[in-house]
Parts: structure tokens; C-alpha cells; sequence
């Protein structure tokens, strides 16, 4: 018998999971002879590509990871003493293993199905706490993208409190981060706020016009500044003051909160999270309790279940965008949940005690390095400092001297104006590397340069009564889990809560929670990847340099666009970035009077938010009875607005899972009254190998990489949302003020240069992988999927929205709206199927009662059957409800989900049994996931705002009412 050698080891064989055999069966189901018939009978004939994707050939993992080790060979991972926000540090190697890499949690899904997400919940209000503990205010949130972004929501949120009318000033400190004054100028421009740069010191916050202040502390240059009475005489004038801060530092300062500061910013990226040429990292946001309601992001809050027992959830979600659109205060939906977790547990791990030290032999080290400049007479110009000192040179030729003899020895100084040269240190700084800096002056100079001696003990060096006094992190999680083997089996009982793709898929529409296979996530945590400063000189990142350029390329061929940026890092930031490409280039030709925005009913909650940021007037266009957008009312505010018109935001295929076959005449639409059309690149994965935005006729485009291109959710972040632009826009993508980004001169939207650059090869990997070929196939096979999860569900649950050919797209919403004549909610459904081990689909989006589906192409037809078994056994459930033969009230859907603890009580009167709670398949019995907590009481939470670890005191009442209780009446 011949053999024939061909390849063995396929990676798309991995990510596209139906076999050959499988997709044969699904498609006998839906009732097609081939997968191409039904890509024919599902996307319109006029938007298809001409020609398949031209994009290098598919490489197996192996090849894939030896070519890239070559690529992030060539960057070069200097010791960074730049500072600006970034610092070098260690990620213990036990939070590593069991977190960063562990798909338990990278693979989860934002906590809004809370039951199944009670360990993130709990790692979130950790990290919550420690960021009020340290920097001593009442409130904080699970994070936001980045520091300047934190400012920019801070800048925004304190703008719509204000009570003075009109006011529209903001004073901004010429010793903030120069990445955050770019991106509050950037984000202050189109909403009418003016910045007033200067000195603290001498500014004058009195009149009318000004609302609020910000600024750093210790300060960009490392100057330690007390601000109490720049905050009392702020407060004097009604003007809300915020403070950017450093975590570190503040176990040794004095807390912004006691400072008096309203709301207080920064980056938790030295808290164990790798500076990775600049993301990504977590944000924090803390306040004072007044703003509770309109703070930014997501709030974990603590609430109780049906039990009545403790648990966690995400808090007050009537603030967010897809609730309140174009009346919410910010456009953030999403957080850094994975990169809190780190930081979060960063500081579970080390406790307040080793943190503080931390920061003491920083502090210590930074004075010893100060001594032996001065004493080779070099000028260091702070007076007080923590870890960074400013050093005034001689002269430009001197400062380029030290510049060469520092990278000759492999580090990175900051080097500013003529004679400045900055230099900060970190946790990880030892006494050699101090040396090491030393000697660089040293052969500078030309003087001998001393080797320096430990300092026993030092005095801190900052403004009278700066002193931190006050304690922090001292909840028993902060004091507890210190010895590995005691945060190993922490981080294991959280883990164990939350359900995630290595339980079950996890079939959320219009999310895409596909496999983020682990060779695509191998690299992330290499050195040469993770190791780099974000401001490190550029002719040290060419492996991240061929890394931009070779993903632009490709996903300027995915998307037939001429320019893509790749600085925006997440989904709202592209939408926001893209607007504001369309906003200058109006404004470039005179038309600054083009401000109206036109936003289909069933857009994305984020659409109308990130118009409204972006100085625009939303108009809402209607919906037709079959969910596409009514032409007919587009033409007519089309016509109307004609002289104002910016843009048009449209999602495609729709929000509501079809390809609209009027896309082209919607687009042209647009165009031929002088407006641009922004496309949400929330369902790329639909197009991509098969139509294209530039096809479709659309200006600007953003991708979700971490849904289209696999950079995992982490449990509700990182994304990233690059955007794509014809060519006539790509002069107004985001540049930035601290590292030239291909020469645009634009605004930042994002704190660092390249956005979340350490998880970029993740995509990188995905597409060297896939090739073109397989990205086509991974886009048929998530139709086929959809397709084939209808014909099996549309018996038992109708399906709202289809195409001419009664097709979806790669996502369909089920209506479960007429259930509510039996007393059945959506939402009973959703927390019933965490008794047969799945994730709900999205709930209640984009219509109120239904279920939005999407399987994803990772998903094999088993898994598929999986699911649709559980769903038509719950549609029998509810029969018996309407049937009258289950209680209308006291039923399996209405106590769902079931704890262990619930079926395992001495007397159980529910009127079915324990086993129809638990086991209501045979199936679920060989693989159960056990909810840990049951139904959580939303408006309870919301009522009694909880969103730190509770306090010890309430551990101790609780106990004695369990004491109490243990011994009965009698008592």
C-alpha cells in the first residue's frame, strides 16, 4: 500500500474543532449539501471577497515558536531605570505559574453570571482593598485600562459633578506623567474642557471657570510635594482635586485620602506585573463615597445569596454604557481584570510588611546612589524624593556621554531637556546595580568611582508630617497566605469557583470566547517580550518592531484597509480612537461643524458613550421589525442632519447576528452626504476571509483582538481594539508625545505607544498559524456552528433574527420573552444553566428577554450537543412550569443555581428531587461543576454598598450569631 507524507502537525486542526465527519452531520441538520452552500444561502453575494487572503503560510507551533524566538531575539532587555510610571519587577513565580498561565483563569469569562465567578469576584474586591487601604480613600474600582486613561475618567467624572455652571477649566501639573498630560489633552479637546499647565505652587484656582486640579505624587522628575494646603485651598474655590499616585511609594507617604484629594490614579504595574514595552497594566481609580454612583468601570460589590450566605458580584451596573449609552459618564467596558488579579495578589503574597520593605531598601538604595554622585559631584536637584533623582549636568555633551557609556552597559536612563538626566529605581535594584550606575558616571568623568556601602539605617527623605502613620492592608488576606504552600491552596479554592473554557464553552454572543491556544500563549511571558520599557530607546525593540509592522500588514489585508494603529488597548479605545480619526479629518477640511453622529438602535452600548466623548451628537436610527436598521429612517436623518453629518456607527454583520444586505447602499448613503462610516469590529470574526470592511464600504474600523484574534478575556480583560483606516484617515490615527509612533501627530489614546504591546503576539501567533486559508475556515466553521446550534434549538426556542435565507450569522438570539406568561424570567434560564455546567449566553442583549448565542468555531459538534441538550431539557422545564405541573414560584428554574450545600440539608421539601436539581442530565454527572454560592441577591448589594474585604469585625459578629444559633433556644 503507497504512503503518502504529508503534514502531521496542523495547528488549525486545533483551533477549528469539527472533524470532517462532524461537519458532514451538521450540516445534514441544517439541511445544506456543503459548507459553501451555506456560506452562500448566509452572506451576501455583493459584499464577498474577490480573492482568498494573502497572508503567509500556515507554520505548525513548533515552527511557529522557533521563528519567533528569533523575532524577540532582536530586542535587547536593558535594565530600565527610566520610571515615568514603569518599573521593573518580579512576578512571583508561584502567581505566574498559577494564574498568568493557568487557563482557569485567563480563559474566563467578565463576572456577570457571578455565581460561577465568586474566586475573580473575591481576587477583585482583594485588589479593590488594597488600592483604598493604600492610597486612603473610600471607594475604588476593579481597575481601568492604564494611568492616563484612569486621569482622563477622572478629569471627565469630576467635569459632570461639578456645581459650578459652566465651569470648563482644568488645572494639570507640569510634573504629571508627560504619556497622561498627552492623553488629557487627547480626551479634553472634543468635549470643550481647557488645560491649564504650571506650577502647583503658583497656580490661581479661584474664579468661576475652574473644576478641577490634578497632580503627581512623588512627581514625574521624583520631587516629593505636600499638597494639603494646594488641596484645602482647591476645595476653598469649589475645585475637586486628583492625585496620581504611586502604590509603592504610598506604604511609606502619606495617603492621598488624608491629604484631602477627591480621587486618587495610577498604575499597579510594579506590583508584580512585567513592564512589557507598556501593557498591559492595571489602572486603579479611587474616590470619596460621593461619586460611588458615577465612578468609572466596573465595582465588585459584596451582596448575599438565597441563603442568605456571603458573595460577591459586579455592583451598581446601571452606570454602564449599555444601560445609560450616550447618558453614561464613560465608555469603559471593560477592565484589566487578569493583570489586577496579579497586582492584587502580588500584595496577598508579600503582605503590608514585605511591601513596605520593598519600598524602604528603594528609598535606601536611591540615597545611597545620591551619596555617591554627589561625592563625584554630580548635581541631584530634589530635595525630596523616593526612588528617583534628577540630575543636572554640565552641559548637552555631557548628558550624551552618559547617555552612550550607559547603553554601552546595557541601561536605561531618562534623559530630558538639554542637561537632565532622570534615573529611578525599583524593588528589584540591588547594591551592584547601584554600582553599576556609578561607574557609569565615573568613566564619564573620568574619576574613580568608590564601591558604595549598605545603609543600615536611613531617614525618609520627604516634607515634614509626610510620614506614612496610618495602617493599610491589614484584612488576615493581606496577612495570611505568605508561605507559598498557603497561596498556592488560596489561589487553587478560587480557581476552583469560577467556571471557564477549560470547564465548558462558554457561548456568549457577540463576545467570541474561542480557544487562546497555549502555544499562542507561550511568549508572552519570555523575557525579551515582557522585559522592555515602553520609553526604552527603539533600536532596542526591532523584535517588537517586526511584530507591529508584520501585524499591521496583516490586518490591513484582513480588513482592506490602508493604515491600522495599533495603540488602542481595548475595544472602546478603538471605538473612541476611530472617531476621533473622523473628527480630524472634518475638522482638517474645514467642516468642524460636522458633529452629528447616527447610531442604529441595536448598537453597542459603547457606541453612543464613545460619541459623546469624542464631541459628538448621537442620533438614534431606527430598527425594522426583522432587527436590520431601517433604511428608510437613515435616509430621512441622513437628510436632515446632511450639513452636520460626522459619521455613521454600524456593527456588521448586525448586533443582532445577520449580514444586513443593504450595507453597501447604507454605506454610500453616508458617503454621499459628506459623512464617514466607523464600523464595530465586534463581529470581525464573521467577515474575516470572507467579506471585508473596506468591502462593505466602511472608513475606519476597530478589531477586537481578544475576541476575532484570541488574546484571551482574562476574566473581563486585557482586549486590545486596534483600528483600521482608509487611507485618507490615517493622518489623524493616535501618535503620542513620549515616543514618535510613525511619525503621527495626533493625540495618544492610550498611555503607552503601542497599547498592550506584551500581548500582541498572541495574535501574531494566531494569524502565523492559521494562514489565510485557515482564518477563511475558522470564519465558515463559526457560521456552521451557529447554523447548526439554530436548527437544533429552533423547536424549542424561536429565533428572532434571521437572513433571506433564514440563516444567522455567527451568532443568534433566541427569544425567550413569551416564557414570562408562566412567571419564567431570562434569567432563571441563564442561572439553570449553571446546574448542567455552562455559562449563560448574553443575557438580555441587544434585546431585553432573549439569549444571544455564539459557539465559536473551537467548539466541536460534542460540545455543541453538550449545550443544546441542556437547553432543550431546561425548555422542558419550563413546559412543566406552563403546564401547571410545577409550581409557578417553587420550581427548579426559580431556586436555580443548586449549591452542595443546598441539596445536602437533612430535610429537603422542594417539590422535585435532589437529583433533577443537581444531575438533571446523565451527562453532567461525569463532570460537575458545582456552583458555590446560590442565587445573589443584586439589589441587595446595590443597597448596602460593600467593595473592600470585609472588616474583621463583621468575621467576628458573624461567628458569635453562628454560636448563637449552634446552641438553640434553649440557650
Amino acid at each position: 500500500m503507497p504512503l503518502k507524507p504529508q503534514p502531521a502537525d496542523v495547528f488549525e486542526a486545533r483551533h477549528n474543532a469539527p472533524s470532517a465527519a462532524d461537519q458532514a452531520a451538521m450540516l445534514r441538520t441544517i439541511g445544506v449539501a456543503s459548507v459553501a452552500q451555506l456560506i452562500d444561502e448566509t452572506v451576501p453575494p455583493a459584499i464577498r471577497l474577490p480573492r482568498a487572503l494573502d497572508l503567509p503560510a500556515a507554520l505548525s507551533e513548533r515552527a511557529f515558536l522557533a521563528k519567533f524566538k528569533q523575532i524577540a531575539s532582536q530586542n535587547q532587555v536593558f535594565k530600565s531605570y527610566i520610571g515615568l510610571g514603569y518599573h521593573d519587577t518580579t512576578l512571583p513565580p508561584v502567581i505566574q505559574r498559577n494564574i498568568l498561565e493557568n487557563p482557569g483563569w485567563y480563559t474566563a469569562y467578565t463576572p456577570y453570571q457571578a455565581e460561577i465567578a465568586q474566586g475573580r469576584l473575591e481576587a477583585l474586591i482583594n485588589y479593590q482593598t488594597m488600592v483604598i487601604d493604600l492610597t486612603g480613600l473610600e471607594i475604588a474600582n476593579a481597575s481601568l485600562l492604564d494611568e492616563g486613561t484612569a486621569a482622563a475618567e477622572a478629569m471627565h467624572m469630576l467635569h459632570s459633578q461639578t456645581k459650578k455652571k459652566g465651569a470648563y477649566k482644568y488645572f494639570v501639573s507640569e510634573q504629571v506623567l508627560p504619556q497622561t498630560l498627552d492623553l488629557l489633552r487627547t480626551r479634553a479637546t472634543p468635549v470643550g474642557i481647557e488645560l491649564v499647565i504650571g506650577d502647583h505652587r503658583e497656580a490661581d484656582l479661584g474664579g468661576p471657570d475652574f473644576f478641577g486640579a490634578m497632580v503627581q505624587y512623588p512627581g514625574a522628575d521624583g520631587e516629593i510635594f505636600d499638597y494639603k494646603d494646594f488641596i484645602a485651598g482647591a476645595h476653598q474655590h469649589d475645585v475637586f482635586v486628583v492625585m496620581a499616585a504611586d502604590l509603592l511609594a504610598l506604604t511609606l507617604l502619606t495617603s492621598p485620602g488624608e491629604l484631602g484629594a477627591d480621587v486618587c490614579v495610577g498604575n499597579s504595574q510594579r506590583f508584580g506585573v512585567p513592564m512589557g514595552y507598556g501593557g498591559p497594566h492595571a489602572g486603579f481609580f479611587s474616590c470619596k463615597d460621593q461619586f460611588k454612583r458615577v465612578i468609572p468601570g466596573r465595582l465588585i460589590g459584596q451582596s448575599i445569596d438565597a441563603a442568605g450566605n456571603k458573595a460577591y458580584r459586579m455592583a451598581l451596573q446601571t452606570r454602564e454604557q449599555h444601560i445609560r449609552r450616550e447618558k453614561a459618564t464613560s465608555n469603559i467596558c471593560t477592565a484589566q481584570v487578569l493583570l489586577s488579579v496579579l497586582a492584587g495578589m502580588y500584595a496577598v503574597y508579600h503582605g503590608p510588611q514585605r511591601l513596605r520593605q520593598f519600598a524602604v531598601n528603594t528609598h535606601a538604595l536611591a540615597q545611597t546612589l545620591a551619596a555617591g554622585l554627589h561625592t563625584l559631584g554630580v548635581e541631584q536637584t530634589n530635595e525630596f524624593y523616593f526612588d528617583t533623582l534628577n540630575l543636572r549636568l554640565e552641559s548637552a555633551e555631557m548628558q550624551q556621554a552618559v547617555r552612550q557609556e550607559a547603553e554601552a552597559r546595557g541601561l536605561n536612563f531618562r534623559y530630558f531637556g538639554e542637561v537632565r538626566v532622570g534615573l529611578s529605581l525599583n524593588q528589584n535594584t540591588e547594591l551592584h546595580d547601584v554600582a553599576d550606575i556609578l561607574d557609569v558616571f565615573g568613566k564619564v568623568l573620568g574619576k574613580e568611582t568608590d564601591k558604595p556601602a549598605p545603609l543600615e539605617e536611613v531617614e525618609l527623605l520627604a516634607p515634614a508630617g509626610l510620614a506614612r502613620t496610618s495602617e493599610y492592608l491589614t484584612h488576615p488576606v493581606f496577612n495570611t497566605h505568605h508561605a507559598e504552600h498557603e497561596l498556592l491552596r488560596y489561589m487553587k479554592q478560587l480557581e476552583n469557583k469560577d467556571l471557564s473554557l477549560a470547564h465548558s464553552m462558554i457561548a456568549l454572543g457577540s463576545c467570541t470566547m474561542k480557544l487562546n491556544a497555549t502555544a499562542e500563549m507561550i511568549p508572552v511571558t519570555w523575557a525579551e517580550i515582557g522585559g522592555l520599557h515602553p520609553f526604552a530607546p527603539v533600536e532596542q525593540a526591532k523584535g517588537y518592531a517586526q511584530i507591529f509592522s508584520d501585524l499591521q500588514t496583516w490586518l490591513c489585508e484582513v480588513t482592506g484597509f490602508a493604515a491600522v494603529s495599533l495603540q488602542p488597548n481595548s475595544g472602546a479605545q478603538g471605538e473612541y480612537a476611530g472617531l476621533l480619526a473622523i473628527r480630524g479629518y472634518h475638522e482638517a477640511r474645514g467642516d468642524h461643524h460636522r458633529n452629528v453622529a447616527l447610531i442604529p438602535a441595536s448598537a453597542h452600548g459603547t457606541n453612543p458613550a464613545s460619541a459623546v466623548m469624542a464631541g459628538m451628537q448621537v442620533v438614534v436610527v431606527k430598527s425594522t421589525e426583522d432587527g436590520n436598521i431601517d433604511v428608510a429612517d437613515l435616509k430621512a436623518q441622513a437628510d436632515k442632519y446632511a450639513d452636520k453629518l460626522s459619521c455613521l456607527m454600524v456593527t456588521y454583520p448586525s448586533t443582532h447576528g445577520v449580514y444586513e444586505e443593504t450595507i453597501i447602499e447604507i454605506c454610500e448613503l453616508i458617503h454621499q452626504h459628506g459623512g464617514r462610516v466607523y464600523m464595530d469590529g465586534a463581529n470581525m470574526n464573521a467577515q474575516v476571509g470572507l467579506t471585508s470592511p473596506a468591502i462593505i464600504g466602511a472608513d475606519v474600523c476597530h478589531l477586537n483582538l481578544h475576541k476575532t484574534f484570541c488574546i484571551p478575556h482574562g476574566g473581563g480583560g486585557p482586549g486590545v481594539g486596534p483600528i483600521g483606516v482608509v487611507a485618507d484617515l490615517a493622518p489623524y490615527l493616535p501618535g503620542h508625545a513620549v515616543v514618535p509612533v510613525e511619525g503621527r501627530s495626533s493625540g495618544a489614546v492610550s498611555a503607552a505607544p503601542w497599547g498592550s504591546a506584551s500581548i500582541l503576539p498572541i495574535s501574531y501567533a494566531y494569524i502565523s498559524m492559521m494562514g489565510g486559508d485557515g482564518l477563511q475556515r475558522a470564519t465558515e466553521l463559526a457560521i456552521l456552528n451557529a447554523n447548526y446550534i439554530k436548527a437544533r434549538l429552533e423547536a424549542h426556542y424561536p429565533v428572532l433574527y434571521t437572513g433571506s435565507h433564514g440563516r444567522c450569522a455567527h451568532e443568534m438570539i433566541l427569544d425567550c420573552r413569551h416564557f414570562k406568561k408562566a412567571g419564567i424570567e431570562v434569567e432563571d434560564i441563564a442561572k439553570r444553566l449553571m446546574d448542567y455546567g455552562f455559562h449563560a449566553p448574553t443575557v438580555s442583549f441587544p434585546v431585553a428577554g432573549t439569549l444571544m448565542v455564539e459557539p465559536t468555531e473551537s467548539e466541536s459538534k460534542a460540545e455543541l450537543d453538550r449545550f443544546c441538550d441542556a437547553m432543550i431539557a431546561i425548555r422542558k422545564e419550563i413546559a412543566e412550569v406552563e403546564a401547571g405541573r410545577a409550581d409557578a414560584k417553587d420550581n427548579v428554574l426559580k431556586h436555580a443555581p443548586h449549591t452542595a450545600a443546598t441539596v445536602l440539608v437533612h430535610d429537603w421539601t422542594r417539590p422535585y428531587s435532589r437529583e433533577q436539581a443537581v444531575y438533571p442530565l446523565e451527562s453532567v454527572r461525569a463532570n460537575k461543576f458545582w456552583p458555590s454560592v446560590s442565587r445573589i441577591d443584586s439589589a441587595y448589594g446595590d443597597r448596602n454598598l460593600i467593595c473592600s474585604c470585609t472588616p474583621i469585625e463583621q468575621y467576628a459578629d458573624h461567628e458569635e450569631e453562628l454560636v448563637q444559633a449552634d446552641k438553640g433556644p434553649s440557650y
